[in-house]
């Protein structure tokens, strides 16, 4: 189901409902988190030309709660966690801003904001207290969350190292933060449709996108990979997106 736009990225609806949300072509979000070295300024300028090539509106969010808590939880002090957490956010905000003016002339509206000026959005604050809610009660969303926690920190683990209860529940605060937007941005942004857009397979798809009951994307949420144009390979790492094959077996929602 691999939709190539033009010759930089190429695209990977999870399902055919998101497909066709995606061809409607009301509103992208693409959410940037503090510290990626995949969103340079460059990289952001080239998704602003893409973006707005295909939609009518363009939203880059980027993290900006839970970050010194993130550095905490995996060894610095709190004032270096502070400082160091400050830093990131102001940088990561100043990248998307120069590669955005940097795309030149756009066809649409794009919008610059961070996850903290939603706080005050009632229906921003429903959902992430549903988020909550089910990370205590639902087992497979919880596993789903683990997932998703160790897929972006493994890395920062000693090798044999576990991650420990605080920094699990410190990588659930981060993640609650930002999934309200992957369940329900029409909503909360008022557009009649939205695409979440990252350029890797997240965990936590199958669960909002593919499964039967529980916490679920809205029926006019979808989701996408969105990645460079993949360079032909025999190999694939670990932290591959998806191949067209395996989105072509995905279930309709």
């Amino acid at each position: 189901m691999t939709i190539t736009v033009d010759a930089s990225f190429e695209v990977l609806p999870f399902t055919r409902t998101c497909r066709h949300i995606w061809e409607d072509g009301d509103h992208v979000l693409i959410g940037v988190s503090p510290g990626n070295s995949y969103f340079t300024a460059e990289r952001i300028s080239s998704l602003s030309r893409w973006a707005t090539t295909r939609f009518a509106q363009v939203d880059f969010v980027y993290a900006d709660l839970h970050v010194d808590r993130m550095f905490a939880a995996f060894g610095y002090t709190a004032e270096h966690a502070g400082k160091r957490a400050a830093k990131e956010i102001k940088a990561v905000r100043r990248r998307i801003l120069k590669g955005v003016a940097e795309s030149g002339p756009q066809d649409a509206e794009i919008r610059v904001r961070a996850l903290s000026e939603f706080q005050g959005n009632p229906v921003y604050e429903l959902l992430h207290r549903r988020v909550l809610h089910f990370l205590e009660t639902d087992d497979e969303f919880r596993k789903g969350c683990e997932e998703m926690a160790l897929h972006f920190v493994g890395s920062k683990l000693a090798e044999g190292e576990s991650i420990t209860d605080e920094q699990l529940r410190v990588c659930f605060d981060y993640m609650a933060a930002e999934l309200p937007f992957f369940l329900d941005t029409p909503s909360i942004l008022g557009v009649p449709s939205s695409v979440a857009a990252y350029h890797v397979k997240m965990p936590l798809t199958d669960v909002l996108y593919a499964r039967g009951g529980g916490l679920r994307a809205t029926r006019n949420q979808a989701c996408a990979v969105v990645r460079p144009e993949a360079v032909p390979s025999t190999t694939h790492s670990a932290h591959t997106a998806p191949t067209e094959g395996t989105v072509d077996e995905r279930r309709a929602a």
